[in-house]
């Protein structure tokens, strides 16, 4: 599987003043052979909807039926793209684990996902009164409520990984790294750090901010997949970065998709975000030269992980599917468009 594309040379994601020289390459994606009944889109929207029914079992409406209702409505948002149960179940079957092993921790990766989502929008962070094109969950419940559902969704996906991965599938070591691993990315050297950041930091941040923010969560995902199926520490290395790059990429491009919107955007708003992403900082000519850095970084990792054939096209699915914004209701329109984004050649066609 071959894609063209345009990267620069640095290997880093930051820009020195002088512009780095542009190379067109044909970066590879995988020598395996294609099998013509691996279908990508199937592969990803019937994943969704497996994750999205086991999300909604593992978060009943109870007592005190205000949280739970709170922590259902980010939860279960219908512009959500479960990018990160997703990212883990990929990279577990990657390495010949049981989709049925991943999708406890896949839950409890969005669980934790939506509840820094919730926390991110609270007036005093981000302060944004939206999410996904709905109201966020404190327009909605109040912010008392939207801090006590993302409170209560940090424990929720510990205590689900725990319950209910089939310990016959996965050893009880497996896990506690998997907690482990969650713990770590979502503290204070991770998520929270970037946040932090985001909230004091200038333009000068922005690298800290991004690789923080939205590429711990990443690989965060992708790790915690391969700790469940036992893979090496080499291979575990390897998904750490390719989560990472991944996890960037996801917010340059929807920064950048989200810039060529033509609507007007209140000058309040726009000096809130300023010096936050790349888009803002570098402009979206130089955004989309980092997205490009990205994606090749994320395939090299791929690449070296093509001895396990056909099931790297998992994680492939993924990087393909998050060159764009995804909504599950136009999802033929839009996967058209990362096909063409991704500048195919005609030897994919056969596994859509």
């Amino acid at each position: 599987m071959v894609f063209s594309t345009v990267i620069t040379c640095s290997p880093h994601v930051c820009f020195s003043k002088v512009a780095p020289p542009v190379i067109r390459r044909t970066i590879r994606c995988s020598s395996a052979s294609v099998s013509p009944k691996f279908d990508l889109k199937t592969y990803w929207t019937s994943l969704i909807k497996e994750i999205d029914q086991k999300l909604d079992e593992a978060i009943p409406v109870q007592y005190p039926q205000q949280i739970y209702e709170a922590m259902r409505y980010s939860v279960l948002a219908k512009g959500a793209k479960r990018a990160p149960p997703v990212m883990c179940v990929a990279a577990c079957e990657l390495f010949g684990g049981n989709r049925l092993a991943a999708f406890p921790t896949a839950c409890a990766l969005e669980m934790v996902h939506a509840a820094s989502l919730i926390h991110d929008d609270l007036p005093c962070m981000d302060d944004d009164p939206s999410r996904r094109g709905q109201p966020s969950n404190h327009t909605i419940f109040g912010v008392d409520m939207a801090i006590l559902a993302g409170d209560a969704l940090f424990p929720l996906g510990f205590r689900h990984i725990v319950s209910h991965t089939p310990t016959d599938l996965v050893p009880e070591t497996r896990l506690l790294r998997v907690i482990a691993e969650i713990a770590r990315a979502v503290g204070s050297t991770g998520m929270a750090a970037g946040q932090f950041l985001d909230l004091e930091g200038g333009p000068n941040a922005v690298d800290f901010v991004q690789e923080k923010k939205f590429g711990e969560m990443g690989q965060c995902s992708a790790v915690c997949g391969g700790l469940l199926a036992g893979a090496s520490d080499d291979e575990i290395q390897r998904l750490r970065r390719y989560g990472r790059a991944v996890g960037v990429l996801y917010q340059v491009v929807d920064d950048i998709l989200e810039a060529k919107i033509e609507t007007a955007k209140e000058e309040d708003e726009e000096n809130k975000k300023k010096g936050k992403s790349y888009v803002s900082v570098y402009g979206v000519e130089k955004a989309m030269e980092v997205a490009e850095d990205l994606r090749s970084q994320a395939k090299k990792e791929l690449d070296g992980l093509e001895r396990y054939g056909e099931k790297v096209l998992h994680c492939t699915a993924l990087l393909i599917m998050l060159l764009i914004e995804l909504d599950h209701k136009t999802m033929n329109k839009d996967f058209n468009r990362a096909v063409s984004l991704s500048k195919m050649d005609g030897n994919i066609a056969q596994v859509m």
